[in-house]
């Protein structure tokens, strides 16, 4: 116990103390690779599938709408309750940030049963709801229905990920995330052509591998002084005052991410439906392009994640000067990162294309679908910065809007008008349009946030 609450004091002064650009690349480094395997999930899947036909490539790219909804939940539970964890070790309140994790955890694992129920038993109309046509359907339906039976572990893995992360261990997170993901490399090849089972078999490599994540990163929380999940802790929070209280406080940090990942999944949806005017290669060519953006903004992202607790531990403790000198380290890095990955998916779109599928029509609409998302993929540094500043330091109706500009409040509305209008090309452009916008958006909020900061550390925040 002594060993323990003195790694958690050494954290402590970690965070507040040392240089802030070593520290955020220190955490961000094991954030990067974990959300770079979490998107190697879903990739893995589409690589191995595309090596049997069209159709069965864009079957698990229409899934990709449904398992933006777990990843929504558990990550709504997980940073909901991790920001509020941050706050709290960083103002020295340890007993709260322990009963919340708890807490959280079983959240979690309750909703993810509910998740189950409902999608195992409603794949095939889900399936249909998210794009699929009639070629496509059948290998939709049998990768979503097994997938969905993984969602309760899957949202605790991202859950225990994430308190990993607030508490400024990041490293534990990334060996269990890691783990699942290099196994799930390993099965699906096996799954898929060696026992002859197809779609269906990348789906019981996803969930087998996300089971191993999550015993692991189990694991994990009882080790190197982090707060573990323990039922008792779940038992301190019965009463219904303190359930509700916490319940407040995971909703006001996760309802960024809910928003986010959610909107998300129904541009998704809305992207898939508006490729399916223009045939199954659209819909594969635009799959894959969403797969690889997303494998581009895990660095980014990552690197906002290793902001993250340095952000929450200084809000905590009122280091406003710190909080600022952190946020201008990530922007610059994030920039530098986004336009790295611009140059490259810009003028090796082709050769990238043809990793996953060896279809002129596929391969034609995806390059000019990646090039036209790369021309704006750098604005998504100060997006998604801006985002988890807010969320972090409880400005919720800010990150809010921020969660849901990209793809709700901008993306949806241009896919629904714009491909009317300019067909395939206003489809593959709309992305980048709406990249724009957001930006515009989370330039003007933060400004507002830091003209409202204090300016000398130990006041009160406004």
């Amino acid at each position: 116990m002594q060993n323990k609450q003195d790694k958690r004091t050494e954290k402590f002064h970690e965070m507040l103390e040392a240089p802030v650009d070593r520290l955020i690349l220190k955490l961000a480094i094991p954030s990067i690779l974990s959300m770079l395997t979490t998107s190697f999930y879903n990739m893995a899947d589409t690589f191995f599938v595309s090596k049997l036909d069209t159709s069965s490539t864009a079957a698990v790219g229409v899934t990709f709408a449904s398992m933006s909804i777990i990843q929504a939940l558990g990550f709504f539970f997980g940073q909901g309750s991790g920001t509020y964890m941050a706050r709290e070790l960083g103002a020295q309140r340890i007993q709260n940030a322990r009963t919340m994790a708890s807490t959280s955890f079983f959240y979690a694992f309750i909703c993810g049963l509910f998740l189950l129920l409902i999608g195992h038993f409603n794949a095939r109309d889900i399936a249909q709801l998210t794009g699929s046509t009639p070629t496509i359907l059948p290998h939709a339906a049998s990768y979503l229905a097994i997938i969905m039976c993984g969602a309760p572990v899957m949202m605790c893995s991202l859950l225990m990920n994430n308190h990993l992360r607030f508490q400024g261990n990041s490293a534990f997170g990334m060996v269990g995330i890691m783990a699942g993901g290099v196994l799930n490399m390993l099965l699906d090849p096996l799954f898929i052509f060696f026992f002859g089972l197809g779609v269906s078999g990348a789906a019981y490599a996803t969930v087998i591998s996300q089971c191993f994540s999550f015993f692991i990163l189990l694991v994990m929380t009882h080790k190197g002084g982090n707060i573990p999940i323990r039922f008792r802790d779940f038992h301190v929070a019965i009463a219904v005052l303190i359930l509700a209280a916490l319940f407040k406080e995971i909703t006001a940090g996760g309802l960024p991410s809910l928003f986010r990942q959610g909107t998300a999944s129904l541009a998704t949806i809305s992207l898939n439906v508006a490729a399916g005017a223009f045939g199954d290669a659209a819909i594969a060519a635009m799959s894959i392009v969403t797969r690889l953006a997303f494998i581009g903004a895990s660095a980014i992202i990552g690197i906002g994640q290793g902001f993250q607790p340095v952000c929450g531990f200084s809000y905590g403790a009122r280091s406003y000067q710190r909080l600022r000198d952190g946020f201008a380290f990530s922007l610059r890095l994030n920039t530098a990162v986004g336009l790295t990955a611009s140059l490259a998916g810009f003028f090796f779109a082709d050769p990238i294309l043809r990793l996953f599928r060896d279809d002129p029509l596929v391969i034609s609409i995806g390059t000019q679908a990646l090039r036209a998302q790369c021309v704006t993929f750098t604005t998504l540094a100060l997006v998604i910065i801006a985002n988890m500043l807010l969320q972090v330091t409880r400005r919720t109706t800010g990150a809010v809007l921020i969660s849901i500009g990209r793809t709700g409040l901008f993306l949806i509305p241009f896919v629904l008008i714009v491909p009317r209008i300019f067909g395939l090309t206003g489809l593959i452009w709309c992305q980048s349009l709406s990249d724009l916008c957001a930006f515009c958006l989370s330039l003007y909020l933060t400004r507002k946030f830091f003209r409202f900061l204090p300016h000398k550390d130990g006041q009160a925040p406004q």
